[in-house]
């Protein structure tokens, strides 16, 4: 990509250069920050440094929505990727928790009208084994390269939409 592919546009109509912000739960870290492995992988394979991206941690993931909301508002991010890993702790429906996680980031996303790409995933299953360990530890990272992909996507095409 272009380096213009890497900027966005401000309320006054210049442009500058894009920042991303990263969002993640450390409820199952070790798995969670294979999200941000593939990220950073991708993006910065086009290009996009490392550099240029901020990292945020919440406890869990019932937090990510509003911590994605308080930095959308500072203007400074042309997009935020949420991860998290939302289990069946056995206690309350995990569903639950992961759909209203998901909505709160839809609303964020279209009251601030910056992109929010979320890597929050919940398993029909998951124990606390050594297979599903390694399985998600690989599976988050593919689930990172995708958002990177979307995310790149998405800041070109709404670059072409604000210069049109």
């Amino acid at each position: 990509m272009t380096e213009a592919a890497f900027e966005f546009p401000t309320a006054n109509g210049a442009y500058r250069a894009a920042r991303i912000a990263f969002v993640q739960s450390l409820w199952h870290r070790e798995i969670v920050d294979q999200a941000y492995v593939g990220f950073a992988d991708a993006m910065g394979r086009e290009g996009f440094g490392t550099d240029r991206i901020d990292r945020f941690e919440t406890p869990g993931a019932f937090e990510i929505p509003l911590h994605c909301q308080s930095l959308a508002r500072t203007g400074r991010y042309a997009g935020i990727v949420a991860a998290g890993f939302v289990v069946d702790g056995g206690v309350y429906r995990h569903e639950f928790v992961a759909e209203t996680v998901v909505a709160a980031l839809m609303q964020v996303q279209l009251a601030t009208e910056t992109p929010i790409f979320s890597v929050v995933l919940t398993p029909h299953h998951f124990h606390d084994h050594q297979v599903h360990h390694d399985f998600f530890r690989e599976h988050f990272v593919v689930k990172g390269r995708e958002a990177a992909e979307a995310c790149l996507g998405t800041m070109a095409s709404l670059a072409r939409l604000a210069a049109a």
